[in-house]
């Protein structure tokens, strides 16, 4: 098996979050030094000017990044998005999170959703329509986010208490609570 590959590619699903020497040590199932071979072989691929990723060590993990020179380019990209689709369904349910639940954290939201949010977040946060808003008093100081005036402008809302009643949306008793689940899938008799 190419450990190069797999390397390459858990630093791809940790996203943000990156992965310490530890972790992908443990996960490889080699030596902390093998890692570090690796991740030398892996920075100097990164590095010709034909690629647009390099790996950065940032808060205690590696990550993968963008390359800083490129950062007009990503920012022009992401601006046309804006022009061209609305919001996604995806982009849509992280701003409702955010909204309703701010500050907070990234994992906060990845666990509501029960996906990552690491592209989405990026995304509303080139339009605009989120910020960060300082660090959370949890293990490793995570991010916290929150909704922006632009956030508000997009919907039209005066200030954040226009946002609907989020009690308006759930179910009012127990009985229309057990109703959601049961009422696709009954029984046959």
């Amino acid at each position: 098996m190419n450990l190069l590959g797999v390397l390459e590619g858990i630093l791809f699903v940790v996203g943000d979050e990156g992965s310490t020497l530890e972790e992908m040590s443990r996960i490889l199932e080699i030596s902390k030094e093998e890692v570090k071979e690796l991740l030398l072989q892996l920075k100097e691929n990164y590095e010709k000017d034909d690629r647009g990723l390099r790996i950065r060590y940032l808060g205690n993990a590696f990550k993968l990044t963008t390359k800083e020179e490129h950062k007009p380019f990503y920012q022009k990209f992401l601006m046309n998005q804006k022009d061209h689709n609305g919001l996604s369904p995806s982009a849509l349910e992280v701003l409702a999170i955010i909204a309703y639940n701010e500050p907070i954290t990234r994992a906060e939201i990845d666990e509501m959703r029960g996906i990552s949010s690491s592209f989405t977040l990026r995304k509303l946060m080139a339009k605009g329509l989120v910020k960060e808003s300082g660090k959370s008093e949890l293990p490793g100081r995570p991010n916290l986010y929150r909704v922006t005036s632009e956030f508000l402008d997009y919907f039209g809302l005066a200030t954040k208490e226009d946002l609907p009643d989020i009690s308006s949306f759930l179910p009012k008793n127990s009985e229309e609570k057990s109703e959601l689940f049961t009422s696709i899938y009954k029984d046959e008799e």
